[in-house]
């Protein structure tokens, strides 16, 4: 299996954000995520971080509350694929970024994930391969 898979990370707010989906950490998770691309949703912010609801039903997997980062993740509790760019409610300072209970992580995003701060709630966004 490849260890990694090229995605666009798509919103009108941002335009398209490069992002890997990573297969090491969270093997089922990753490969859920990847065949059943494009994902699309409506955005939600929760401080620095954007999720959105998935019509995928996944367990948790190799489930972690402390994040990076840029780190992509799929929320078991919440049905959603969360991108966590910064500090949320949940997380102790700017770097010690956590989420609300634990995710799967499953990827990164390529470049500066602060971008993500122009993604306001109810916009569309995207997660596809990269052409």
């Amino acid at each position: 299996m490849e260890k990694s898979l090229r995605t666009l990370i798509k919103s009108p707010s941002i335009g398209s954000l490069p992002a890997l989906i990573e297969f090491q950490e969270n093997p089922e998770t990753a490969k859920a995520v990847a065949e059943n691309l494009p994902l699309k949703g409506t955005a939600e912010r929760w401080g620095d971080e954007v999720y959105f609801e998935v019509p995928l039903r996944l367990p948790l997997e190799n489930g972690r509350v402390k994040v990076s980062l840029g780190e992509i993740a799929y929320w078991p509790e919440g049905h959603a694929i969360c991108i966590f760019f910064g500090k949320n409610p949940a997380s102790p300072s700017e770097t010690d970024i956590r989420a609300y209970s634990p995710v799967n992580v499953f990827g990164r995003v390529l470049g500066d994930p602060k971008i993500l701060r122009k993604v306001q709630a109810g916009d569309e966004i995207v997660l596809k391969r990269e052409a």
